[in-house]
């Protein structure tokens, strides 16, 4: 983690030293001797890093780069702190500035010294660097040992499958089968077959027991497993396919095998496979640079020979191996009666049927359930378990203490070593993204843009040529997710994954590393008190009472309170102490104001009330001039201040009030916001805002908007706006709500949407269909809210059209229709909502339309009393939601009898949602059709 923390310090330096002022002057050559120091030493981190398991004293060294990288970043933030607060403008900062003259040159002078000081021991650490003599033990046959280990380890353990018993196996029956008619299939090719999952998920399993089966065996001239390592040279690779291939055949074996070169061995297997049908596994593939060498070697003669790699990525999985495109397996979770079955018959081997006593089952079931359906863990979990005499009280003790015995117990090492080695295989820049992670509590699902948001203010997100940070942080989240670090739990296809999560045993991981290295504490409030935090990060969870903080906790730069169940946060005194902080998150606490001292934390990037009571924001919100992010959401707050335009710096407003169900009109509340509101060029967001005269005039400035949701438009306003959004080129959310419900939207102003587009919301009355929806030809989503159309004026042959729509929501969008028909086109549409139709009748689907579509929602639609026409035309539907239906709907699915249940019988969930005594719930009526 020192490499991290070295990397960010030089880029903050960098951007420090690209800003003028007077008042850094006297200081900014002994920061650039710094950067210039850290920039030196940089190049024996990297190797260091790796050095550091197998060797104590290098271990040493890297901490203590880490901590002088962290104390160089404190004393700089001090000196920004206190130059900030001396900061005024205009002939009056003048004056101001002659009077704090002697400070400035006191504040100077000793932070000049401190910068010396700081300069010394990096040369010092420099010096020792030298003692330990990194760079040859880098290239050293010792280096890596560690991690050698881990390999051999992971080897090990998935070739020890290739011998398990059947017996030990549960739950893939389904995925082994279909891999075996793929490797039976009679494409005459060789295809390559890859099988992707996080470590530990079972893919290798899955694969041992295909490789080992009789059909493999007969249909097959030969056959070869190999593990491939992280470090494996491609010479290693071809070594062990012809020791593979030419097992039990020793006479065959070239006696000068070791000695053999790449071409002499390409040469060997080549002549071996001519004409031979084949399959061979690459079992943990991490790279695939490997391929284009070694596939040369494994000749395709047009007989059905095969190849399998498993890997824990998923672009290494989906990568052109052949000419017919990927051939793609995903190792799932093992489903909750499979993993208690695999726990139980580890954990209670020697019980008869391995049965679980009753007392256990409780807090056994509970155990799985932290395993998420992952194999390897389940199995070690139940051998950790079976070593405890059944004691309850003992079960119950390792439930508590999970996160120790992952970290500590030998039982459990096989599990940490393969999920440790996916960490150990990301880049700097990622690991500091992925621990972050375990921020959040455990099993919390994360917005995927708030992430990134976070990530950008603790500065883990670097610019990189045209790319934004934000770009940048959607790249990165892609690739944690394609690793198997992240776990994808609501897509939003035209931007990103919507919400992820990590994987409880991943979350403990990251939380022991983080402790480890100091990057992130998670705390109870018993020790913030102690004052014993040295956590760069603090994550607080699950207060009750008051909370209370101790001691000295400047060195902290992100604060986060997470199910604050206390009634009262000294907020005053916490925010005094943590003067530096870049990321403050009280979500959801119970705070009805905020103190003027709010305005003295210069540093912050990160600001979220959201669900707070608040009411107001303090007027020193406009001293907050590196602010990036500020959200309101669901809070008290109707208007803000007039400062907020001084925030130069902020790039996400997200403001909506409290939400109402998306039936009513207005289903969210715009914040009142001051005029010059255009002053934000760096707004990228802008979430959601009442409209106003000026806001539809100028809105044209802020160039760089990407999203922007207005609430309170009027009809005066709407030339305007329309005119202002033909100039916002780089525009893929749109939100426009009218005043009320009667008030027109006259959005037929608009030219043409702008092509980026990906998602439109109007919320108002339209008078025809406006010209430009046939031009939303990457529109994704499309919601339509009390539209009001007449009956002649049909949009849906217009939107059929759309070739990239996915999500299609129609509410209270005609006024007398009777009918709804769909005759052609959706080619994409996934999902679609109707709601709020007084006067529906009858909904068709014709054969065709619709092809992709798996989710349909029906609410409030009182006149809609048969089940819609053509469903069983609709192949991929997966769930149907109804809400407030008419009695005669739900009779007819429900009832065996009727003509209605048999149209729905292939839809696995139905629900039916409705109020009881003032209460939402639902019934599942798919139960029905279970015989």
């Amino acid at each position: 983690m020192a490499e991290s923390a070295v990397n960010i310090l030089v880029r903050s330096i960098e951007f420090l030293l690209d800003k003028p002022g007077f008042l850094i002057g006297g200081v900014r050559h002994e920061i650039s001797k710094v950067k210039l120091e850290l920039e030196s030493i940089g190049s024996f981190i990297k190797d260091a890093e790796k050095c550091k398991q197998q060797n104590e004293n290098v271990c040493v060294w890297v901490v203590q780069v880490r901590d002088v990288a962290f104390e160089a970043e404190d004393i700089i933030d001090e000196f920004l702190y206190h130059v900030d607060s001396m900061k005024k403008g205009g002939f009056a900062g003048r004056l101001v500035g002659i009077f704090y003259l002697p400070k400035v040159l006191w504040l100077r002078h000793k932070t000049a010294l401190e910068l010396r000081r700081i300069r010394g021991e990096i040369k010092a650490i420099a010096k020792r660097s030298k003692r330990y003599d990194l760079s040859q033990m880098a290239g050293s046959s010792t280096v890596g040992s560690n991690s050698q280990h881990s390999c051999s380890c992971v080897q090990n353990i998935g070739e020890s499958l290739l011998f398990i018993e059947n017996d030990e196996v549960v739950g893939i029956d389904e995925v082994r089968d279909s891999l075996l008619s793929s490797l039976e299939g009679e494409e005459a090719h060789r295809i390559v077959i890859s099988v992707a999952g996080m470590g530990g998920s079972g893919k290798t399993t899955l694969v041992a027991k295909a490789y080992t089966s009789l059909t493999v065996r007969k249909n097959f001239d030969c056959s070869a497993w190999v593990s491939v390592s992280q470090s494996n040279m491609i010479e290693d690779l071809l070594k062990k396919l012809i020791s593979e291939f030419f097992d039990g055949k020793e006479d065959l074996i070239p006696k000068n095998l070791k000695s053999m070169d790449y071409r002499q061995l390409v040469e060997t297997l080549v002549k071996f496979l001519q004409k031979k049908r084949y399959v061979v596994v690459f079992d943990d593939v991490w790279n695939n640079n490997f391929w284009r060498q070694v596939s040369v070697a494994l000749p395709d003669d047009k007989n059905r020979s095969r190849i399998i790699i498993t890997t824990r990525n998923e672009d290494i999985a989906a990568y052109p191996y052949c000419p017919g495109g990927a051939h793609i397996f995903s190792s799932k979770p093992l489903a909750d009666d499979y993993a208690w079955k695999l726990f139980c018959n580890k954990a209670f081997s020697s019980q008869p049927n391995c049965q679980c006593p009753p007392e256990l089952e409780e807090i056994g079931k509970a155990l799985v359930k932290t395993c998420e359906g992952l194999p390897l863990a389940i199995v070690a979990l139940g051998g950790l378990m079976g070593s405890k005499d059944g004691s309850e009280l003992k079960w119950r003790e390792v439930y508590d203490s999970l996160s120790w015995h992952i970290s500590n117990n030998k039982l459990l090492d096989e599990v940490k070593t393969v999920m440790l080695m996916s960490f150990n295989d990301l880049p700097f820049y990622l690991k500091n993204c992925f621990l972050y992670c375990c921020h959040f509590p455990i099993g919390e699902w994360i917005g995927a843009g708030r992430l990134i948001r976070m990530w950008m203010a603790e500065g883990f997100l670097e610019e990189k040529s045209s790319l934004n940070p934000e770009a940048v942080g959607k790249i990165y989240l892609k690739e944690l997710i394609s690793r198997n670090l992240l776990q994808v739990v609501k897509h939003q296809s035209f931007i990103r994954p919507k919400v992820c999560k990590l994987h409880d045993l991943m979350w403990e991981l990251a939380r022991s590393i983080s402790e480890k290295e100091n990057f992130l504490s998670i705390c109870s409030a018993e020790e913030l008190e102690k004052n014993e935090i040295r956590a760069r990060r603090l994550s607080v969870q699950n207060v009750e009472g008051t909370l209370k903080m101790n001691g000295d906790l400047t060195q902290v730069r992100s604060f986060s309170m997470f199910n604050f169940k206390g009634e009262n946060i000294l907020l005053d005194d916490l925010l005094s102490r943590f003067r530096l902080l870049r990321v403050l998150e009280l979500n959801d606490a119970k705070i009805d104001f905020l103190p003027n001292e709010l305005g003295k934390l210069f540093n912050l990037r990160y600001l979220s009330l959201s669900g707070t009571g608040i009411k107001e924001l303090p007027m020193s919100v406009n001293q907050l001039r590196n602010l990036q992010t500020l959200d309101i959401r669901r809070t008290e707050v109707n208007e803000l201040p007039n400062g907020i335009t001084k925030l130069h710096n902020l790039r996400h407003l997200l403001a909506y009030g409290k939400e109402i169900a998306v039936e009513h009109f207005a289903y969210v509340k715009g914040v009142k916001v001051p005029d010059k509101m255009w002053k934000l060029k760096n707004l990228q967001v802008l979430n959601c805002i009442e409209a106003n005269a000026d806001v539809a005039r100028k809105i044209r400035k802020m160039t760089k908007l990407r999203r922007i949701e207005l609430t309170y438009v009027k009809k005066e306003y709407m030339k305007d706006l329309c005119s202002s959004i033909d100039k916002l080129k780089f525009l893929h959310h749109l939100l426009v709500m009218a005043v009320d419900a009667n008030e027109v939207l006259k959005v037929d102003d608009l030219s043409e949407t702008p092509f980026i587009l990906r998602k439109v919301t109007l919320v108002g009355k339209l008078c025809k269909v406006p010209r430009w929806f046939s031009s939303m030809l990457n529109v994704m989503h499309l919601h339509l809210h009390w539209s009001q159309l007449p009956e002649d004026q049909d949009f849906i042959p217009c939107i059929s059209q759309l070739p990239s729509l996915e999500h299609f929501v129609l509410v209270n969008a005609y006024s007398s229709k009777k009918q709804l028909l769909f005759k052609s086109g959706f080619q994409k549409l996934e999902d679609l909502h109707v709601s709020c139709l007084p006067e529906l009748e009858e909904m068709v689907f014709l054969e065709g339309v619709m092809p992709k579509l798996m989710r349909l929602h029906i609410h409030n639609c009182p006149k809609l009393k048969e089940v819609p026409q053509g469903l069983d035309y609709l192949t991929n539907l997966e769930l149907m939601n109804l809400k407030a239906a008419s009695s005669e709907l739900v009779e007819s699915i429900r009832s065996r009898e009727s003509s209605g249940r048999s149209k729905v019988g292939r839809i696995p969930s139905i629900k039916h949602y409705y109020e009881a005594d003032g209460v939402h719930v639902y019934e599942s009526l798919s139960q029905h059709f279970v015989s």
